[in-house]
């Protein structure tokens, strides 16, 4: 058989840790924590039909034709009038990009800053998927520290004194993957002032900042920044249909040119027929309205879930209390091996992800994500129950 020669980008074994643990968990005796999966019972199926059909009516031949690299103009409007409204993040057209889903943002941002042994600043921990996608381009990696109100800003000082040179620093501030943590208002202005005091690019990414069923709503980095040296991302993932793909950039416009150009070269475009149908929802619906239901819903889920853990979990654990998002976090002091729990969990019928692959360095011990927006309430007790079964011998408690 002929040996194919991969390039550096492929991970060496050719394992995906991540994908099997999410395999393991998608057997239906089990209740899986393990996704981060919006809850299919509220997609607005009916609705976007109807959207879709009107755009088919509309632009029936626009739509089957290949379409502008940067994304339906008529979109486009919408997202800034969107996050103006929502972020208090402004721009003109030029100044936006119109990708296939918020993972392409990270590709596209990856490929057109980063060169092999470049620096990029993460939170620690932080979103497995961006971890990866900067890898594959030679990002080197600082972790900077974080606490219950996310990402420190003198460690983050402190790590672009130390590397100078750090071309890129990635950060989700609200309801944060993995630990649903939310960075106040003050760290956003100060994160902001860092950027321009060291001329670094930051990559904002929001994609869950809409579904908020506690506390107030925190204005968006980019919102304070004075210079262009914030990207802001998000996507329509977590509040219409992840199966659509659509996310976007907010960027100065020379970059959203340079990203532009590299999208051509991937995909030409992103479909138009997602994007004219997202364009008729918004025009015929209470998008808000919308909004609230997931986040009521999750509000709801979350609470079941901080009950069944103060319920069942051994009295040693920690975990966040998030006011928004699909995640929370949970710390197990005195585990070694986060991945032989989740073993022993799956004989249980119950998974979650474990924590290392969030780390871009040496991971910490007994950490593990949960998901709260993809279970159904009935199964929630019943699935915390098991783990905490499971955890509770672990670490030998009764």
């Amino acid at each position: 058989m002929m040996m194919v020669q991969f390039s550096k980008r492929v991970p060496a074994d050719g394992t995906d840790a991540v994908g099997a643990i999410l395999k393991a968990a998608a057997d239906p005796k089990i209740i899986s924590f393990a996704g981060g999966l919006p809850a299919p019972e509220l997609f607005p199926v009916k609705e976007m039909k109807a959207a879709v059909d009107a755009a088919f009516d509309e632009h029936g031949r626009e739509l089957m034709q290949y379409g502008a690299a940067k994304g339906v103009t008529a979109l486009r409007e919408l997202i800034l009038k969107h996050v103006k409204e929502k972020e208090n993040v402004t721009g003109e057209l030029d100044n936006v990009l119109v990708t296939t889903g918020s993972e392409q943002v990270l590709d596209l941002v990856g490929k057109a800053l980063i060169d092999p042994g470049d620096v990029v600043l993460v939170e620690q921990p932080t979103y497995l998927c961006a971890l990866d996608v900067f890898k594959s381009y030679g990002g080197r990696f600082v972790s900077v520290a974080m606490d219950e109100d996310g990402m420190r800003m003198d460690a983050l000082e402190d790590a672009l004194k130390a590397n100078p040179t750090a071309k890129l620093l990635y950060t989700v501030p609200n309801f944060q993957n993995p630990t649903g943590r939310t960075m106040p208002v003050e760290r956003r202005k100060k994160l902001a002032e860092l950027a321009s005091k060291y001329d670094i690019t930051v990559l904002e990414d929001n994609p869950y900042g809409e579904i908020r069923f506690a506390g107030k709503h925190v204005p968006a980095v980019k919102s304070f920044d004075k210079d262009g040296h914030v990207f802001y991302m998000s996507t329509f993932s977590k509040t219409l249909a992840p199966g659509f793909r659509l996310g976007w950039v907010v960027a100065p416009k020379e970059v959203v040119d340079k990203l532009t150009v590299l999208k051509q070269s991937a995909d030409l475009h992103s479909d138009n027929l997602a994007q004219y149908g997202v364009v008729e929802f918004f025009k015929h619906n209470d998008v808000d309205a919308h909004v609230k239901e997931i986040s009521d819903l999750y509000g709801k889920r979350k609470q079941l879930m901080i009950e069944g853990m103060k319920k069942y979990f051994p009295s040693s654990v920690k975990y966040t209390n998030p006011e928004g998002g699909m995640f929370l976090w949970v710390e197990v002091p005195g585990v070694d091996d986060t991945v032989a729990v989740f073993k022993e969990c799956l004989k249980n019928n119950v998974a979650f992800v474990p924590g290392d692959p969030f780390f871009a360095g040496k991971p910490q011990p007994g950490a593990f994500r949960l998901n709260y927006s993809n279970m159904k309430e009935d199964k929630i007790e019943e699935g915390l129950k098991r783990l905490g079964d499971t955890l509770k011998k672990v670490v030998g408690e009764k």
